[in-house]
């Protein structure tokens, strides 16, 4: 163990992840004490490595390695924590499966390691009424959990400061054309300031334990089951981050949807309203974070196979097209709440 608290990766040139190999892996499964059928296949995956594990005379389980250096193990131990309080209060999540000696985390060759039950089904159809609201009931029976007690090791959503940090590592990463700086350099500002307004429009704000990429992708769904999956990103922040990403479509269609989960959600939950103010300046800070999980991450060999138009002069003028529309998102009043909302 280094003096960091991370687990010292056993290779010490190229990246951390080229010591995973399939034999690294089936290894750490067998110490875990799981007995392999040797089958593995690899899942859609970048931030971590997951990988489906056959097992002997049972169904197969998910193994995921978190990426080293990303998250310490006191970290990952709450996002497990929260999982399992989740599942111990029937919030259909796919939590992570305790071992042997009650731990749902362990270490090998350099990697903390959880497994999961494997689960299957497909993203929910966002665009049903009724998906929406079991949706928003589902979340706030979630976020009352959340409001327990507040995680102490994961950081909290930090809007204002993570849009700085961001922009500021891609001014400096070299990546983006010169002759399209004047354009990034006098509109990084500009986004900055417009999101500060917005978060003084909302007001004082609770935060709370949330999922934090509460997308579609990260729900299935199947014979009218649904599940929560893939906590990685969850921290202290406030509702809305678990709602807004459900939105899409044309601002009319946004606020029938933005209704129908907050009629589901108050079911269990009442909602700061407010939080509405918040949702153009959370879409801008993810457009900018993005583009700066995909710099930051260059050097995975997995990144320039899999994102090759990244380093393409035409992502930053779409890009920077991109931004200024959200700049006018951002100058706009809030989604409106229709009907009784």
């Amino acid at each position: 163990m280094s003096d960091t608290g991370m687990p010292e990766i056993g290779q010490p040139n190229g990246h951390p992840y080229d010591a995973l190999t399939p034999d690294v892996l089936l290894d750490a499964m067998e110490a875990a004490g799981f007995v392999i059928n040797g089958r593995i296949f690899p899942l859609n995956s970048y931030e971590n490595r997951v990988y489906q594990v056959g097992i002997e005379d049972s169904p197969s389980v998910i193994a995921k390695f978190y990426r080293p250096g990303r998250w310490n193990r006191a970290q990952i131990a709450e996002e497990h924590a929260f999982s399992h309080e989740l599942e111990d209060a029937e919030v259909p999540v796919v939590a992570p499966m305790k071992l042997a000696n009650g731990d749902s985390i362990f270490e090998h060759q350099g990697f903390y390691i959880a497994v999961f039950p494997q689960r299957g089904g497909q993203a929910p159809d966002t665009s049903e009424q009724d998906m929406l609201w079991r949706l928003g009931q589902w979340l706030g029976q979630l976020h009352n959990i959340g409001a327990n007690k507040p995680f102490h090791e994961r950081p909290a959503l930090d809007l204002i400061t993570g849009l700085e940090a961001d922009t500021r590592f891609l001014a400096q990463s070299g990546l983006i054309p010169n002759d399209l700086r004047p354009a990034w350099d006098s509109l990084v500002p500009e986004l900055i300031s417009h999101c500060r307004a917005r978060i003084d429009d909302a007001g004082p704000v609770d935060t709370l334990r949330i999922h934090g990429d509460c997308h579609a992708g990260n729900i299935l769904v199947r014979d009218e089951q649904m599940l929560f999956v893939d906590l990685d990103d969850c921290r202290q922040g406030p509702a809305i981050q678990d709602l807004w990403l459900l939105l899409n479509g044309d601002e009319h269609e946004q606020a029938l949807q933005f209704s129908e989960l907050l009629e589901g959600y108050e079911t269990f939950r009442e909602f700061n309203r407010r939080e509405r103010f918040l949702i153009e300046p959370l879409r801008c800070y993810r457009q900018v974070s993005h583009a700066a999980w995909l710099a930051r991450r260059w050097d995975d060999p997995a990144f320039p196979k899999f994102f090759p138009w990244f380093a393409q002069a035409r992502f930053w003028s779409d890009h920077i097209l991109a931004l200024r529309e959200q700049l006018a998102a951002l100058q706009a009043p809030p989604i409106s709440l229709l009907g009784q909302y």
